[in-house]
């Protein structure tokens, strides 16, 4: 008798209620903005970094593809070799693919140097257009690396 009486007022009260309310919607709504206002800087973020980290490891293959063509051409001879050409000798020789271009912004590389010092260890880059993350050359629409940004991407990724 208990469970009837029960039963039929909640019944009753699930069948008045047909919707949530304005205040319920409208907290709702004030949720998502704020999830809204805090993610979206937040990916952002994370999109601006991975496409200067896909610049960073164009440039180290552009480096390991230089080393290789001092091997290969030069026999070794990093006193001799200072700075290579990118587009005149690494890929004229197939050592990179033709055209080249930046992941973050599709341009393709139109011209760039890699620098050895006397003991073959890598002295700096410059590429043009310049990738981001680069750092500008004054009056040009190049981009330089140092060693260290370059030699920092992990190659067993």
């Amino acid at each position: 008798m208990l469970a009837q009486a029960i039963r039929k007022k909640l019944g009753k009260a699930g069948k008045e209620e047909k919707g949530f309310t304005l205040i319920e919607l409208l907290a709702v709504i004030v949720i998502l903005g704020i999830i809204a206002v805090i993610a979206v800087p937040l990916i952002g973020n994370v999109i601006q970094n991975s496409r200067e980290d896909g610049d960073i490891a164009t440039a180290r293959q552009i480096y390991d593809a230089a080393r290789l063509y001092i091997v290969g051409e030069e026999n070794g001879n990093f006193e001799g070799a200072g700075t290579v050409d990118i587009i005149a000798e690494i890929q004229a020789d197939g050592y990179l693919d033709t055209p080249l271009s930046l992941p973050s912004s599709k341009a393709v590389i139109t011209a760039g140097t890699v620098t050895f010092d006397a003991d073959g260890n890598l002295s700096g880059m410059s590429i043009t257009p310049a990738p981001q993350g680069s750092t500008p050359v004054a009056s040009s629409t190049a981009g330089t690396y140092t060693p260290a940004q370059i030699l920092s991407v992990d190659i067993d990724k």
